[in-house]
C-alpha cells in the first residue's frame, strides 16, 4: 500500500509531528504516500473523507455527479447552504472544494462519470476504493474489478440508513504486523468478496450474528428485485419487503423473528442521515482505511454493524463455512 521507497518531506514530518508519534513514521509515510477513491458523498463518507484528508493521505479522488438537495444537505457539512455558490455544481465539485481547505498538503480532485463504467484500470490507481449509494450489482462489480488489479486494492462499501450503519471490508489476502507481549509479530487474513460474503448460507451463520445484517440483506435485494436505486425505498414498501422476507427466510431456513419488522420499518422509513451516527460510522471507516495502508493493527473482518438504538457497534466476520 502507497509508494515503497519515498520518505516524507521536512514539511510532512513538521505537519504530521503528533501522528508519527501515535503510529510512527514508516505508517506516515505510507499514509501519505497513499492514494483514496471515492464515490458516493453522503454524510458517513463525508465524516470519512474529512478524518482522511486530516490525517494526510497523499490523494483523495471524490466521484458524485449529483447536483445539491436538501436531503443530500441533511448530513453534509462540507457544501455551501447559498444556493448562489452551489448553482450548476456537482455534489464532488463542492466537497473538493471544501476538502482542500482541510489539508492543503492533501491533493484533493474530481472525476466525473458513472461509478459501474470505470473498469480495472481505473481503479488500479488507488490503494483503497470507498463506495457508498450504489446498486447490489455495483458493489459486487466495483469489488470485483478491484481484485482483478494486479496490485491489491482495498475495497470498502458504506451504508447509512435511518439511525443505522454498516461498513463491509475486503483487503483480499492482506498481511500485517500487531504488537504482542513486547514482540512484533507478523499476521496474515483471507477475506471473501462482497458477493461471496452475502452468499454465505444463513443457516451456516452463529445464532447470535446481528439482526441487522440480515435486515440489510432483505432491503438490498429488495431493491435490486424492484429496480429501486438506492435508498429509493419507504415505509408504504413494508408490505412486499415483508412479503420478501418470508421467502428469503424459507429458503434460508431460518425464523423470520431474526428479522425483526420494526428495524425493516426503520430502515425503509429513512429518508435523511443521522449526523452523530455519520460521525461514528465515518471515523470507524477511516481507523480501517488507515490501517489497512500503514500495515499495522488488527483489521476489520469484514462486516461492522452499528444501531444508535442500543449503541452497540458489532463485528461479523461472515466468512464462507468451508475456509
Amino acid at each position: 500500500m502507497g509508494k515503497e521507497g519515498e520518505e516524507l518531506t521536512e514539511q510532512e514530518t513538521a505537519i504530521y509531528d503528533r501522528q508519527i508519534r501515535v503510529w510512527g513514521v514508516d505508517a506516515q509515510r505510507r499514509l501519505s504516500k497513499s492514494h483514496i477513491f471515492v464515490s458516493g458523498l453522503k454524510g458517513t463518507v463525508i465524516e470519512f473523507c474529512k478524518n482522511i484528508v486530516l490525517a494526510g493521505v497523499g490523494s483523495l479522488m471524490l466521484n458524485d455527479d449529483r447536483l445539491v438537495t436538501e436531503e443530500l444537505l441533511s448530513a453534509n457539512f462540507l457544501v455551501p447552504s447559498d444556493e448562489n455558490v452551489t448553482r450548476g455544481k456537482s455534489l464532488a465539485e463542492l466537497c473538493c472544494e471544501s476538502l482542500k481547505d482541510f489539508n492543503p498538503m492533501v491533493s484533493v480532485s474530481v472525476e466525473k462519470g458513472d461509478l459501474a463504467n470505470f473498469d480495472v484500470e481505473f481503479f488500479q490507481k488507488f490503494d483503497a476504493v470507498v463506495i457508498s449509494c450504489c446498486s447490489l450489482l455495483t458493489k459486487k462489480s466495483v469489488n470485483a474489478k478491484c481484485r482483478k488489479s494486479p496490485r491489491r486494492v482495498a475495497f470498502y462499501s458504506v451504508e447509512c440508513r435511518d439511525s443505522c450503519g454498516e461498513i463491509f471490508v475486503d483487503l483480499q489476502n492482506y498481511s500485517y504486523s500487531k504488537k504482542k507481549n513486547e514482540e512484533t509479530i507478523e499476521c496474515q487474513l483471507q477475506y471473501l468478496s462482497f458477493e461471496e460474503a452475502i452468499a454465505v448460507p444463513w443457516r451456516s451463520l452463529p445464532r447470535r450474528t446481528s439482526k441487522l445484517y440480515f435486515a440489510m440483506r432483505v432491503i438490498e435485494r429488495f431493491e435490486e428485485l424492484e429496480k429501486r436505486n438506492p435508498q429509493d425505498v419507504s415505509a408504504g414498501d413494508l408490505p412486499n419487503v415483508l412479503k420478501l422476507r418470508k421467502e428469503l427466510c424459507e429458503a434460508q431456513c431460518m425464523n423470520e423473528s431474526q428479522i425483526p419488522d420494526l428495524l425493516l420499518q426503520r430502515l425503509l422509513a429513512a429518508r435523511v442521515e443521522f449526523p452523530p451516527v455519520c460521525a461514528i460510522i465515518g471515523g470507524v471507516l477511516g481507523q480501517e482505511v488507515i490501517k489497512a495502508i500503514s500495515g499495522k493493527g488488527d483489521p476489520l473482518k469484514n462486516f461492522f454493524l452499528f444501531d444508535a438504538m442500543d449503541g452497540k457497534g458489532i463485528i461479523e466476520d461472515i466468512s464462507n463455512i468451508n475456509n
